[in-house]
């Protein structure tokens, strides 16, 4: 009877020695050769988020720190702030450059709330950045849009300057637009 917890033990134990290999993508991990050659060598940049250089122009790390992946809103609010229509008009600009990139808008509300009113706050917020983006000469075939509501904050505590971070709306990337 006691063997049996050692072996799942033995078992859990290879099981995530299994996921953390650092040279599972061969030697120097996954950014190896794409700048500065193998390994990062000569002061190249190494990848190790999977999102690229955040210095090259048509990665995703690129647009999400400098472009903006993100637009807050007011309290109970899916209209479109100056400040959230700058940064979607920029968002624009990028997609219409980097047309092999498909788009998720995911729309999000603090906890203020019922789970429903959120969901439903979250996919108007999610659909408002859409349209703007649509309306720049996005391509809607390019975007898809989900509701999370309150279900992921960013930030967890029952003060506005939290609040106000979980009413957003997220712009992800992914490859492979249908455009």
């Amino acid at each position: 009877m006691s063997l049996l917890p050692k072996a799942l033990l033995l078992v859990a134990a290879f099981g995530l020695a299994a996921c953390n290999n650092p040279d599972r993508f061969g030697a120097g991990g996954a950014g190896a050769g794409s700048a500065g050659g193998a390994g990062g060598m000569n002061g190249g940049f190494v990848d190790t988020t999977g999102l690229g250089d955040p210095n090259n122009p048509q990665s995703i790390a690129y647009f999400n720190q400098r472009v903006g992946d993100r637009v807050l809103f007011p309290v109970d609010q899916h209209t479109l702030t100056d400040q959230g229509r700058q940064v979607l008009s920029g968002q624009a600009q990028w997609l219409m450059t980097n047309a092999s990139y498909a788009v998720i808008i995911e729309g999000h509300a603090d906890e203020q709330g019922t789970r429903e009113y959120n969901l439903s706050l979250g996919a108007r917020r999610a659909a408002a950045v859409q349209n703007y983006l649509i309306s720049q000469g996005v391509p809607a075939g390019r975007m898809r849009t989900v509701s999370y509501g309150k279900e992921r904050p960013i930030e967890v505590c029952s003060t506005e300057a939290c609040y106000s971070q979980n009413r957003r709306s997220v712009t992800v990337l992914s490859m492979g637009a249908g455009a």
